[in-house]
């Protein structure tokens, strides 16, 4: 009896993956074995760096918040262990928009603080 291949779902796996190499350089985006092996380090790098942006925004959000803390005379570790102490539970993200798109209401937050 001859040996069955399942071609429909072996074609349907390469297919999958060489959409995903799509926009890749040359045979990245052509060839299947290169591009499954492109396609597995991209998928890699996205898990990655899914993580990595967590880490940076967070460290904008930081910069933002010291850089608007100091023009009210107060250092960032300062300014947010005055915040714990006081029981005001705004995070760094909205902090840091307030510092950005509002100084008024961020001045009100230092002076709340003081």
């Amino acid at each position: 009896m001859p040996r069955s291949v399942n071609a429909v779902a072996s074609r349907r796996r390469r297919k999958k993956v060489l959409n995903m190499a799509k926009g890749y350089w040359g045979s990245r985006s052509k060839v299947f074995t290169i591009a499954k092996n492109t396609v597995e380090k991209g998928l890699q790098y996205a898990f990655r760096d899914r993580k990595v942006k967590k880490r940076e925004f967070r460290s904008l959000w930081i910069q933002r918040i010291n850089a608007a803390s100091r023009e009210h005379g107060m250092s960032y570790s300062q300014f947010i262990g005055k915040l714990t102490t006081k029981n005001i539970g705004l995070n760094r993200k909205v902090l840091a928009d307030l510092a950005m798109n509002d100084p008024k209401a961020f001045a009100a937050i230092v002076d709340a603080v003081k």
